[in-house]
């Protein structure tokens, strides 16, 4: 699975080349795993609309935070700017996945 991607330089993973990989991979048909990746990020994307932690073991969690009302300030001109209550996403990586990222070596059982 590591080689189905190709190496890329500065580029983006887009969702293209996730279902090639899982095509190589897998065995699927092309249009099977861009159909299977698409389901996977609708699933995904589902959970966070409705305000659930998705947890990826060994890749990461995203969690869904409520911010409240606040004042900001125009940085350019110092002007105050009432910021409105929101939800925001917030990835928090495993700590297999920073280990990778920084060239260590983490299992699971280490994590």
């Amino acid at each position: 699975m590591v080689d189905a991607l190709p190496k890329l330089d500065a580029r983006t993973i887009t969702r293209v080349d996730l279902a090639e990989a899982v095509y190589r991979c897998v065995g699927l048909s092309r249009k099977e795993s861009g159909a299977l990746v698409q389901m996977v990020l609708n699933e995904l994307s589902d959970a966070l609309a409705q305000g659930e932690t998705v947890k990826l073991s060994s890749f990461g969690s995203f969690v869904v935070r409520s911010k409240s009302e606040r004042v900001g300030r125009n940085p350019k001109t110092g002007i105050e700017v009432p910021i409105t209550q929101r939800r925001v996403l917030v990835f928090k990586p495993s700590s297999v996945l920073k280990g990778r990222v920084n060239g260590q070596t983490v299992t699971e059982d280490d994590a």
